[in-house]
């Protein structure tokens, strides 16, 4: 009897594997030799730790792909698929900035243009004065022929405020009002390295809306082709203009405030520069033109502070045919 018992517990020792640990540990238990009980116990241990696999740290989860940055151009007029849908909503056009202090090296005192009645006696303008700009977009409409097609309104206003000028009760020199309306197609497309995100054309209107002698006013019809590079943007927009007649306040305005411009931004950070360059595409002693130049820094949340310089014609509309140089800081809440 006791030998079948020996042989009973070795079986059930060699089938700890497939055995539940209940029966397993009751076989063990049946060897009365202590020797053999124990030895039956070390087997038992051994061949769970062979059937039964070491449990596996599991593997780290793979941190999820990022999705792309929006770019600055899908961003601000709404090019990407997460950007669609947004008819008649408020959204940034330029910057909006207030520059306190905002230096004319040399100002025009006689605003002039060849235009019957529109040159006024010499005015004593100060150098310093405060320079501010709102401006804003909405999308009129979307998906205008088949699935491609937007239509948009711009506004941008801009003044010159002569806040130190107490001698002549602190006017404001210089307001310029620019609407606009933009048909803007969608495009992607590879140009020497830079992608190409939309072509717009547009009717602008710009005027200062002041009486004679100081009143000046333009129409165009404007083309825009619009590209970006990484944090870079680069738009490109010729212009022609719409003749008045006899009623122009500056036939010659072309040839100062050009015939087209182009705009470079670069994001940094939360920094931004800012190129324009516009010019009326003459060479020789007909070439004018002129440069802008912005940097935005950030101070506080999204206030950040704002450096202008402005050199050659038109940096206003009264001012269209002169030429001067122009200093301004101050802060901004919208950039590009």
């Amino acid at each position: 009897m006791k030998r079948l018992v020996t042989v009973l517990a070795l079986v059930a020792g060699c089938s700890v594997a497939t055995v539940a640990p209940a029966q397993t540990l009751t076989a063990c238990r049946a060897f009365v030799d202590d020797a053999e009980r124990l030895a039956c116990y070390d087997r038992l241990v051994g061949d769970a730790a062979t059937a039964t696999p070491a449990a596996t740290a599991p593997e780290p989860a793979s941190a999820p792909e990022s999705a792309p940055a929006p770019s600055l151009l899908g961003k601000a007029w709404e090019l990407d698929p997460g950007e669609r849908g947004r008819i008649l909503r408020i959204r940034p056009y330029k910057p909006v900035y207030i520059l306190p202090w905002f230096h004319a090296q040399n100002p025009n005192h006689t605003p002039h243009s060849p235009a019957v009645g529109h040159s006024g006696a010499p005015v004593g303008f100060s150098s310093n004065e405060v320079k501010f700009q709102i401006g804003f977009k909405s999308k009129l409409g979307e998906d205008l022929i088949g699935d491609n097609g937007d239509l948009w309104f711009g506004y941008t206003q801009s003044s010159r405020w002569q806040l130190y000028n107490a001698d002549d009760s602190r006017p404001f020199r210089e307001t310029d009002y620019e609407p606009e309306v933009m048909f803007l197609w969608r495009t992607d497309y590879d140009f020497l390295g830079w992608r190409g995100r939309f072509v717009s054309l547009g009717v602008n209107h710009q005027s200062n809306g002041r009486s004679l002698p100081l009143s000046r006013s333009w129409n165009r019809v404007m083309f825009a082709a619009a590209f970006e590079r990484g944090d870079w943007t680069l738009t490109v927009r010729p212009w022609w203009r719409i003749p008045e007649g006899s009623s122009d306040d500056n036939p010659d305005i072309t040839h100062y405030l050009g015939r087209a411009d182009v705009h470079l931004v670069r994001d940094w950070g939360k920094q931004q520069f800012s190129l324009l360059l516009r010019h009326n595409l003459r060479g020789g002693s007909g070439s004018r033109g002129a440069a802008q130049l912005d940097y935005a820094f950030p101070i506080a949340g999204q206030l950040r502070g704002h450096l202008q310089w402005f050199s050659g014609y038109g940096e206003s509309l009264v001012d269209y045919n002169h030429r001067g140089n122009y200093y301004g800081v101050g802060v901004s809440l919208v950039e590009w």
